[in-house]
C-alpha cells in the first residue's frame, strides 16, 4: 500500500489523476455535481433499461477530466464503494487514452473494448444461464457441463439437442447480434459447456478473428460456419452492438466506454506515440460523427470522451474545422450556467469553484501529501484562496491544478 500511495501522490503532484480508487474517492470534490447526476439519470436506470448516451467533457489542463473518468468508472464497475459511497451499477468498463489507441478507425476502438470487456468471462456467464435453463444448478459442479451430465448418466442425445437449441436461441436468434459474432459466441460457449465440442485450434481461430488477428484464415472460419469476412471499419459499430448485447445477456447493466486525451488529434508534439495526419484526423472526426448519428442503434452503452479545450479552440485543426461534427457536438443553447443534460460540458465552468472549494481541496491535498512527505504541504488559508480565485480564469492551467501546486509549494504559472 505504501508504494501505491507514493505513486498516487507522485501522480497528483505531477498533474496526473491518482489512478488509485480509494484516493480518487477521497480527492473528489466539485465534480460530484456532475458524476452524481450521471449516476442518477443515466447509469442507475436509463442505460440498464436499454438507453444510450454520448457525453463530452472538456476543460483546461488540470481541470479534472481524467479524474472524472477514474471516479465515474470506479463507481460503475460494481466493486467496492468509493469515497464512502455505495457503487452504482454493475458495468463492463473499457477505458483508454487516444494517445495509445487509434480513434480514426472504429475497428481499433472495438478491438480495445472487446479486450477490456473480457468476452470469455461474459460467455462463461452465458453458459451458466444455459445450464440453469436446462434445470441444473451450475454451482453443483466444476469443469464442463457435459462431463457432469456424463457422471449422472444424462449425457443423452435429447439433452445435447436441447443444449444446441438453447445456444441457438440465445445467440443466433437474437436480432441485435451480428450473425458471424453470434456463431462465434455460440461455438465458444458450447466449447465451455463441452457440447458442441470445440477443438483448441478452432477456439484460437475464433478468438483471433474477434480480436482482429491477420493470421486467421478466412477459409477456416467458413468451415466453422462463419462468413469469410473480417472485422473492419465498415462493420465495427455493428460488432460493438453485438458485444454490448452479449455483455447484457451475461448479467451486466451495460458497457461504459471512456476515451481520454482526444485532444491528441491536434497535437504536434513529435514525442507522441501516435501522430495524426490531416487525413487521419478527418477520419477520426467522421468516425465520431457517424457514431453520434447511429447511437440509437446501440443499447446499454455510455460513451464518455474527454479532451483539452484546445480541441475546440484550434479553429484550423480542431473540431470546428469539421463542421459536420461540430454541429452535432456543440450545445444549442449557450449559457454561463452548466446544463447537466448538455452533450458537452466544460469543467472550468463548474458552479462549485469558490473560496470554500479551494480551501477544502487544499486541505485534502495537504493531508494526503503529508502522510509520506518529509517536507509538509501547507493548506491554503482564506486570503490565499481569495487571491487564487481572483486569477482562476486566466492562463492555461485550471483552478484545481493551481490549488494543488500552491498547496505543495510549487510556483503557479499564470
Amino acid at each position: 500500500m505504501d508504494n501505491e500511495l507514493q505513486t498516487a501522490i507522485s501522480r497528483i503532484k505531477s498533474g496526473v489523476a491518482p489512478g488509485h480508487a480509494a484516493i480518487v474517492g477521497d480527492m473528489t470534490l466539485g465534480i460530484n455535481f456532475l458524476a452524481e447526476f450521471w449516476e442518477t439519470n443515466y447509469l442507475s436506470k436509463y442505460i440498464p433499461c436499454g438507453g444510450n448516451r454520448i457525453q463530452f467533457i472538456t476543460g483546461r489542463q488540470g481541470s479534472g477530466k481524467t479524474h472524472m473518468i477514474e471516479y465515474l468508472l470506479s463507481r460503475a464497475g460494481g466493486g467496492d464503494s468509493v469515497g464512502g459511497n455505495s457503487a452504482v451499477g454493475h458495468y463492463k468498463i473499457a477505458s483508454f487514452s487516444a494517445r495509445k489507441i487509434w480513434v480514426h478507425d472504429f475497428k481499433e476502438i472495438f478491438f480495445e473494448v472487446l479486450r477490456q470487456c473480457d468476452l470469455e468471462d461474459c460467455l462463461s456467464r452465458c453458459a451458466r444461464e444455459v445450464v440453469k435453463s436446462l434445470g441444473f444448478d451450475p454451482n453443483d459442479f466444476d469443469g464442463r457441463f457435459i462431463d457432469y451430465l456424463a457422471s449422472k448418466g444424462q449425457n443423452d442425445p435429447i439433452t445435447k439437442r436441447e443444449i444446441r437449441l438453447q445456444l441457438n436461441q440465445m445467440f443466433l436468434h437474437n436480432p441485435l447480434i451480428d450473425n458471424n459474432f453470434a456463431c462465434a459466441c455460440a461455438l465458444l460457449t458450447g466449447g465451455q459447456l463441452g457440447h458442441p465440442l470445440l477443438e483448441e485450434p478452432a477456439r484460437e481461430a475464433l478468438l483471433g478473428w474477434l480480436s482482429g488477428r491477420k493470421d486467421v484464415k478466412l477459409a477456416f472460419l467458413r468451415s466453422l460456419g462463419l462468413s469469410p469476412v473480417r472485422i473492419a471499419k465498415n462493420n465495427a459499430r455493428h460488432m460493438l452492438r453485438s458485444l454490448v448485447e452479449v455483455v447484457k445477456m451475461a448479467g451486466y447493466d451495460g458497457v461504459i466506454i471512456a476515451v481520454d486525451d482526444l485532444d491528441i488529434l491536434v497535437s504536434s508534439d513529435s514525442m507522441d506515440e501516435i501522430r495524426y495526419t490531416r487525413l487521419k484526423r478527418e477520419d477520426a472526426y467522421e468516425s465520431l460523427r457517424e457514431l453520434i448519428d447511429e447511437i440509437d442503434t446501440l443499447r446499454n452503452v455510455f460513451f464518455l470522451f474527454a479532451f483539452d479545450r484546445k480541441l475546440i479552440d484550434d479553429d484550423k485543426y480542431g473540431v470546428k474545422s469539421y463542421q459536420a461534427l461540430w454541429f452535432r457536438m456543440q450545445n444549442e443553447i449557450r449559457s454561463e450556467r452548466i446544463n447537466r443534460f448538455s452533450n458537452m460540458i466544460d469543467l472550468d465552468k463548474l458552479p462549485v469553484y469558490d473560496v470554500r472549494f479551494i480551501m477544502e481541496l487544499s486541505a485534502r491535498v495537504a493531508r494526503l501529501v503529508n502522510t509520506t512527505e518529509e517536507r509538509p504541504a501547507q493548506p491554503l488559508d482564506e486570503g490565499a484562496a481569495v487571491a487564487l480565485l481572483s486569477k482562476a480564469g486566466f492562463g492555461e492551467i485550471a483552478l484545481p491544478r493551481k490549488v494543488i501546486l500552491a498547496t505543495i509549494g510549487q510556483k503557479v504559472d499564470e
